[in-house]
């Protein structure tokens, strides 16, 4: 009688490096990933720097020159680290795209078909209410904080202010408006995770108003103007939101 040949036995190690192969897949993706961004912001910085510096840093001293206050700079290389400060954020800013592409390209085989168009439609979106949000803080919000304090201040000392400090409470006080302004996408995902839905938001209505003017006079000056002009946007964001989520699906409920 002929023996039955038996199916070789697979070692432990061969199993083990047959399920760390797909991890060490993964990690040299994220590598790869990880240097092309960093060679990007290198590239983008290098570019601001030389070449959008000084425009740059005219648009962003030109709220606090045009009121007739001098800018110094109070250590030897305050000016220097300064520019390259901006230069960096600049940077960052021009080669997003290409930034972003790479972050999608990562992620994209994951995705569901219609997940992708999701996240193609969410992207741009949030991008643009971002943008939104920093546009609307200069232009209409941050004048009224700078006269604020200049005028809170005035009877006390004559203003001359560090370029590094003011750079720093420009940015401090506009990057948050283009976080805040998200608020819809952040109700949106939430929505969609199953964590909130248009009851309950619809509900919380009352706390959510106290809550974004308590917040509102947290992040602005302590004058009624600033809280208002950032009050009202972020509670029309919210009502925005909630009507989103009338209309988005539970994905758990979606799926099943």
């Amino acid at each position: 009688m002929k023996k039955k040949e038996s199916r070789p036995a697979v070692s432990h190690d061969e199993s083990v490096n047959s399920e760390t192969q797909p991890l060490m897949v993964h990690l040299l993706a994220v590598r790869k990933l990880m240097i092309n961004c960093v060679i990007a912001v290198v590239v983008g910085f290098v570019l601001a720097f030389y070449f959008l510096c000084t425009p740059l840093m005219n648009f962003i001293t030109s709220p606090i020159e045009a009121r007739g206050v001098t800018i110094i700079y109070t250590a030897m290389s305050e000016a220097l680290t300064t520019q390259l400060k901006v230069s960096l954020i600049a940077g960052v800013v021009i080669v997003s795209p290409f930034v972003f592409y790479q972050i999608w390209a990562f992620i994209k085989p994951a995705l569901y078909e219609n997940e992708i168009r999701i996240f193609r439609v969410l992207f741009f979106l949030a991008l643009f209410l971002f943008l939104l949000g920093v546009a609307f803080c200069y232009r209409y919000v941050y004048g009224l904080a700078i006269n604020f304090f200049l005028v809170a201040g005035e009877d006390l000392a004559t203003p001359m202010l560090s370029i590094d400090k003011y750079v720093s409470f420009l940015f401090s006080f506009v990057l948050p408006f283009g976080v805040v302004f998200e608020l819809p996408i952040a109700i949106y995902m939430a929505t969609r995770m199953g964590w909130v839905d248009y009851k309950k938001l619809s509900s919380f209505r009352k706390y959510v108003f106290f809550g974004i003017f308590v917040l509102a006079a947290i992040l602005t000056p302590p004058d009624v103007i600033s809280q208002v002009m950032l009050g009202v946007p972020m509670y029309v964001l919210y009502e925005i939101g909630v009507q989103v989520s009338r209309f988005t699906k539970n994905r758990r409920i979606e799926t099943t």
